[in-house]
């Protein structure tokens, strides 16, 4: 689908394998098309040779044969590991996603006249069904912002933001999987309680979220008439809602993401 394009990693863990397994297994760019550089030499083999990734010993060999680069490090060590390669950078098309990294701070590191763009991703891009947070204020051209949301739209929502909503969209979106995941395991255990094998109940679990998900991206209904078109009255399900609110459900999600702003 991008033919032409070759795409670097700076920094292969988790979150980098997952958006270059996603672009692959969507078919949207071949695994020889992509570059990556980690500190650990041994474990980048193993990670790139899975993929049929190309390994490379720097990050200004990365950068030196790709068009865009993905800075995919800690925040800790952004200036560290990009302060040697800023003049490669000037040629680039460099996207960030490193958590509390916005447009600024970039602009204190990099030289002047450097293409660049933070976001937050969440990892399920890696099968397709991902979610970018973008920073409104960034410095790419049109059509190198039109390359990057057409590229990532093949794995995720692409949504930008206002730089002051980057930190609480990166929340939702990012650390919103552990949540939800923890939902799962949850339910799947009272599935299990209740007589259930527990690979169908988190297989029943796990869809459940899946469809809930894409029936309010396709419909657009307000999660409480959802929740309402579920409830029945002297139902079962408005039972267990109820629970849930003397349980104080959603206020602990709400404490959690609270939290994480204010940590």
């Amino acid at each position: 689908m991008f033919d032409n394009l070759k795409l670097g990693f700076i920094g292969f863990g988790n979150m980098g394998q997952a958006i270059a397994t996603g672009l692959i297994n969507q078919g949207a760019i071949q695994s020889n098309q992509i570059f990556a550089c980690a500190k650990n030499w041994d474990k980048l083999c193993k990670n790139t040779q899975e993929k049929q990734i190309n390994p490379c010993k720097s990050a200004k060999e990365v950068v030196d044969n790709v068009d865009m680069v993905i800075i995919a490090v800690k925040p800790y060590m952004i200036e560290e590991v990009i302060t040697p390669i800023k003049k490669e950078l000037q040629e680039k098309i460099v996207i960030s996603i490193a958590a509390n990294f916005p447009f600024a701070k970039y602009e204190q590191i990099l030289l002047p006249n450097t293409h660049h763009l933070s976001t937050i991703p969440n990892t399920p891009v890696a099968i397709g069904e991902g979610i970018f947070i973008c920073e409104n204020t960034h410095s790419l051209s049109d059509e190198e912002l039109d390359l990057f949301t057409k590229l990532l739209s093949t794995i995720s929502i692409v949504q930008f933001v206002e730089t002051k909503q980057l930190s609480i969209g990166g929340t939702v979106a990012g650390c919103g999987p552990a949540f939800a995941s923890m939902f799962i395991e949850a339910l799947a255990d009272a599935g299990v309680m209740h007589g259930l094998a527990r690979p169908v109940a988190y297989k029943l679990a796990s869809q459940m979220i899946v469809g809930t998900g894409k029936l309010q991206l396709a419909t657009n209904n307000h999660p409480g008439a959802m929740k309402d078109a579920v409830c029945s009255p002297s139902g079962t399900t408005i039972v267990g809602v109820a629970t849930l609110e003397r349980k104080g459900f959603r206020s602990a999600v709400i404490d959690a993401i609270d939290a994480i702003e204010n940590k």
